[in-house]
């Protein structure tokens, strides 16, 4: 699965501004609203912090995957972003998180999402490309290594 088709240039930010998991959640989510598959701005952040009171999306090794499946969406749409400093986001590791994927979808989306899910935390597991979407210079360069990770 190429995760690329997901993702837009516009949809990255390199340099997250936020101190706090809720401000660093409202800055993907209002980077993600770049996409014209997105409805509804505010019903797609709403679903996020809903979606995060179940469980933290910190995931650990300094990566979180936010995620809704809401109406707000017509179709799935994955943003990116990157914090030097790190967030606490109440990982499951305990460890400040550096890389973000907030991953909306469709609510009729379930088995895409899952399967986007899947692919972006198979490829996270990989230190080699934590450590490369770190170095990241350039949107090409982080659609080529989600792309290109075996």
């Amino acid at each position: 699965m190429k995760l690329s088709k997901f993702c837009e240039e516009d949809l990255m930010n390199f340099d997250l501004q936020g101190q706090t998991k809720a401000d660093v959640i409202k800055e993907l989510v209002e980077l993600t609203s770049n996409s014209s598959l997105v409805r509804d701005r505010e019903e797609l952040l709403a679903a996020v912090f809903e979606r995060e009171k179940l469980v933290t999306t910190g995931v650990g090794y300094g990566v979180a995957f936010p995620h809704a499946k809401t109406r707000a969406m017509k179709g799935i749409v994955i943003a990116f972003g990157r914090s030097e400093v790190g967030v606490d986001f109440e990982a499951m590791d305990k460890k400040p998180v550096h890389l973000l994927f907030l991953i909306a979808a469709p609510e009729d989306a379930i088995g895409a999402h899952l399967n986007v899910m899947a692919r972006l935390s198979y490829i996270m597991k990989s230190e080699k490309n934590r450590e490369r979407l770190m170095r990241a210079k350039t949107a090409g360069e982080v659609m080529l290594i989600l792309d290109s990770a075996p």
